[in-house]
């Protein structure tokens, strides 16, 4: 669906992306996350058509991104973080003027564009003018998931809503995702990203720096755990991939520590010598695996 090779764009003599490869496939939740200045706004502008590369190649369907603009945006859905909308125009004409530039008004598209009104509590008949922030919002989202789009681009869409309301764009994402549809979700909310996407990619200073499912890019943290044991746990400081030691307590037998994945086996062997009562092990966050990169870069 979405295929960036090398991907550069470059404003006189910045660099805002550098050598960028995204791959998004089909019927797939692709996060794409980092600070802001990463690069984020930047890459989907030129996958919308907006700004042309200085290198490399951008695809969307198959199509180039750029000469292939008009074609493409005929099955893409986009969502800004910051929704401009017409002020003398009511919510219900913007959100049948966008659902028409696709070509897409059938009785079908309608009912859906009543449907997800409902659900995202927001009165159509209302001026644009008269809508707060997260409402404006929701007209974008609702034009989007009522247009049938084969590909969603998202950039911060949940911006100003409530979190009820974000449960509604969550389900309404998964959704589109059962019926084969792919999305591109670049998100500050982690949690989001993290509950619903199949894929992560990580961007900072124009240069994608990791791209892998949860699980795979959990091997770059460390697993949290707290241990109870029968007998004191000596000397467990010492031991390789072991960090951050804290007592819970005055209580000798009851720890936690941040363990390395590739060690954990020989750590649970090691712990178990000391008769281990109660043991509980959490797994990094997309936020921990975010601020990781970020901060090891600010260091």
């Amino acid at each position: 669906m979405i295929q960036t090779i090398n991907l550069t764009k470059k404003f006189g003599n910045f660099t805002a992306l550098s050598n960028v490869n995204l791959t998004v496939k089909p019927g797939e939740v692709h996060g794409f996350i980092g600070p802001n200045g990463a690069g984020k706004t930047t890459t989907i502008r030129v996958l919308l058509g907006i700004l042309k590369a200085t290198s490399g190649t951008a695809s969307v369907f198959g199509k180039d991104a750029w000469s292939d603009a008009a074609e493409i945006h005929k099955n893409i859905a986009y969502v800004p973080g910051d929704v401009n909308l017409w002020d003398n125009l009511t919510g219900g004409e913007v959100v049948d003027l966008l659902v028409r530039l696709r070509r897409n008004n059938s009785d079908e598209n309608r009912t859906k564009k009543e449907e997800l009104a409902n659900r995202f509590e927001l009165d159509l008949r209302k001026k644009c003018r008269t809508y707060s922030k997260g409402n404006r919002q929701k007209v974008a989202l609702v034009a989007a998931f009522a247009s049938g789009a084969d590909l969603y681009i998202l950039d911060e869409p949940t911006s100003g809503l409530d979190p009820l309301m974000e449960q509604v764009f969550q389900s309404c994402v998964a959704e589109v995702k059962s019926q084969g549809k792919s999305v591109l979700l670049s998100s500050h909310i982690l949690q989001e990203v993290e509950r619903l996407c199949d894929k992560v990619s990580i961007i900072r200073d124009g240069e994608i720096i990791e791209t892998g499912t949860m699980s795979e890019l959990r091997h770059l943290t460390r697993t949290r755990i707290a241990v109870e044991t029968l007998q004191p746990i000596e000397t467990l400081e010492k031991l390789s991939g072991i960090h951050d030691v804290r007592q819970i307590g005055n209580d000798l037998t009851s720890v936690t520590f941040a363990a390395e994945t590739k060690e954990i086996n020989n750590i649970i062997s090691f712990l178990c010598k000391s008769g281990i009562v109660k043991l509980e092990c959490t797994p990094p966050t997309l936020e921990e695996l975010f601020m990781s990169h970020y901060e090891n870069v600010r260091g």
